[in-house]
């Protein structure tokens, strides 16, 4: 996914005084449905972060505390680098003999070649990678250079402590079916995402800011309007991206709401926002959805 969108949205009853269900302190990103006999609990994630983005915020780490199980968008403890690299190679690598110029056109590729310039991207290094590759790679640079790392991310943050803790890590899905999810856009979406990639270079740090503090408040609002709103301009990446995505995993959270342990949920930030956001979704199938706060 474009990092700039998915890196960014998302009581009482069992948890500790860190969490209130009342008026006091601020929402967060953070989302709590009941079953019968269990909890689920849905964190927005933001991919990447930085050293000075820390700690999270207490009410996090408490939820992770009453959760049994931890699902993610991968199974993050069981993931192998080097599959994971040669997965990459194959679906993200041009493999017929073209150039990314190639595949652009050559009235695409000099736009492209333009915004690379003034975000002091070397586009050339991208010679022979797809389109929705390039993008991904751009965006991973421009973060990067930032300061953000993805070894400080939400997902490895909790997984460093889910390790020693001995507590399972699941995968709603793999990485050859997200990197699949990508590879599969058509030709004029996978364009668009390198040259919004590019064209976001410049504002990215005040961007990145902005959004990183709507996470921590929990700020549904701003999250709409100004990470949604930008992933809806792009209607067949919103599609398969989010909005498909969302309805799967309601389907497979619905199933856990008949289970007997808690889980700890934690997806993109993206996909827990707007109508179609998850716990939207699971509002108009009957569940009653509470938005967690962090006490003051």
């Amino acid at each position: 996914m474009r990092f700039r969108q998915l890196t960014i949205s998302m009581l009482f009853g069992a948890l500790s005084a860190g969490v209130a269900a009342d008026e006091g302190g601020h929402p967060l990103s953070l989302w709590q449905v009941d079953g019968l006999q269990n909890r689920v609990y849905l964190l927005g994630s933001i991919h990447m972060l930085r050293a000075q983005d820390h700690p999270l915020p207490a009410a996090i780490y408490d939820a992770y505390d009453d959760a049994e199980k931890l699902i993610m968008e991968l199974d993050m403890d069981d993931m192998n680098p080097v599959e994971s690299q040669a997965l990459s190679n194959e679906l993200g690598l041009i493999q017929d003999g073209r150039s990314l110029s190639d595949l652009m056109g050559d009235e695409l590729y000099a736009e492209a070649e333009q915004l690379a310039v003034a975000a002091q991207i070397p586009l050339a290094l991208l010679a022979n990678a797809e389109p929705w590759f390039a993008a991904m790679n751009v965006e991973i640079m421009l973060l990067m250079r930032m300061g953000f790392n993805p070894s400080l991310g939400v997902e490895s943050t909790l997984l460093e402590r889910a390790q020693p803790d001995r507590k399972e890590i699941l995968g709603f899905e793999t990485i050859r079916q997200q990197l699949e999810f990508l590879d599969g856009l058509s030709a004029e979406a996978q364009q668009e995402m390198l040259i919004q990639a590019l064209a976001d270079g410049a504002e990215m740090r005040e961007t990145m800011d902005g959004m990183i503090d709507a996470w921590r408040k929990g700020d549904v609002g701003y999250l709409e309007r100004n990470l949604l709103a930008d992933m809806q301009d792009f209607p067949e990446l919103n599609q398969t991206i989010v909005v498909d995505r969302n309805v799967s995993w309601t389907d497979a959270i619905e199933d856990l709401l008949d289970d007997e342990i808690d889980y700890l949920i934690v997806v993109g930030t993206l996909h827990l926002v707007g109508e179609d956001g998850v716990p939207n979704l699971l509002t108009r199938r009957g569940h009653d959805v509470i938005q967690l706060r962090q006490a003051n």
